[in-house]
Order: structure tokens, then sequence, then C-alpha cells
């Protein structure tokens, strides 16, 4: 199975810039040797069961709550029997698409 959760958290009470306190939850998820991918509104990262999943969410929480009063969150799941691997794959699929597209236009 593959787990692919998109997320972003932060607190609310900290000021304009979050960025020390973002920063304490991906050195969790790097130091947890879960695949990820930082982006810029958020981060993408996939384990093998839903429980992993939700796991390294109640881990991020945990990084903020000692110093935090509120904390904003969204999460996505895309959720996947039989599959590993995805964040790679999903990309090359796009990627091999817009390849074919690219020669069909020129």
């Amino acid at each position: 199975m593959s787990v692919l959760v998109e997320f972003a958290m932060f607190p609310t009470d900290k000021g304009e810039s979050v960025s020390r306190y973002v920063s304490r939850i991906i050195k969790m998820i790097d130091e947890s040797g879960i695949n990820y991918r930082l982006t810029p509104m958020g981060t993408v990262f996939e384990t093998d069961t839903i429980e992993e999943a939700l796991e390294v969410i109640k881990k991020a929480y945990k990084e903020l709550e000692p110093d935090c009063n509120r904390v904003y969150s969204t999460v996505k799941f895309d959720i996947r029997k039989g599959r590993k691997n995805r964040m790679a794959q999903k990309i090359e699929s796009v990627e091999k698409t817009l390849g074919k597209a690219v020669k069909k236009i020129q």
C-alpha cells in the first residue's frame, strides 16, 4: 500500500514568519527516514500504512504543542493498494505524458 500525504502545519500565534517552527517538523520527518519532499506550501511524504501516516502527523503536532497555543493544519491523503514509491512514479507519469504532448505539438 502507498499512503501519500500532503500537509502543512504551523502556529498561528507566533507572528508573520514561522519557518523556525516548521523546520522543527521537517527535522523530525527527516530524522525518521521517511521519504518526503518539502514544497513552498507544505510537505509531501509517503508511508506504507495509514497508521504510519497518522503517526507522522501526530508527531508533527507534538513538535509545536509545547510552546504554541494555536496550530493550523491541512492534511490530504491519497491511499492506493498494491503500489509503492508513488511520489516518484506520479511525477514520472506526468513528465512522460508531457513529453508525448510536446512531440505532438511540434
